[in-house]
C-alpha cells in the first residue's frame, strides 16, 4: 500500500465496492470498514464499540451499518450510534476517490 502525503492509503478499487456491501481492509493495523452506499464512500473502524465484534459482517441500510451480534447501528457519516446496546460512536475516516481508486486516511479522524 502506498501512503501520499496526506495520510491516505489506497484501499481498494471503486469498482471492487458492492453498494451496500462492506469491505474490511487493514491500515497501519487498524481495522477499517469501507462502504459504498447511496452513491458516496465511506470508511468507518470495523469494530463495535459495544461487543468488540467486526461491523463489516453487519447489513448497511440508510446509511447505517448494523452490528450483527446484538444490532445497534452505527451512522457512517459520523460513527455515532443509532440504538443500545452501543452507547459510544465508533471513528470515522475521511475518504478520497481518485480515478478508480479508493483512498482512506486513518491518520486524520473526523
Amino acid at each position: 500500500m502506498t501512503t501520499t502525503a496526506q495520510g491516505f492509503v489506497r484501499v481498494c478499487a471503486l469498482s471492487e465496492l458492492e453498494d451496500d456491501t462492506p469491505k474490511r481492509v487493514e491500515l497501519d493495523g487498524t481495522p477499517v470498514s469501507v462502504v459504498r452506499t447511496e452513491g458516496e464512500v465511506f470508511a468507518i473502524n470495523d469494530i463495535c464499540s459495544h461487543a468488540n465484534v467486526s461491523l463489516s459482517e453487519g447489513e448497511v441500510e440508510d446509511c447505517q451499518i448494523e452490528c450483527w451480534l446484538h444490532g445497534s447501528s452505527f451512522d457512517l457519516r459520523t460513527g455515532k450510534p443509532s440504538g443500545l446496546p452501543a452507547t459510544r460512536p465508533v471513528p470515522v475516516y475521511p475518504v478520497k476517490i481518485v480515478g478508480d481508486d479508493v483512498l482512506v486516511s486513518v491518520t486524520q479522524e473526523s
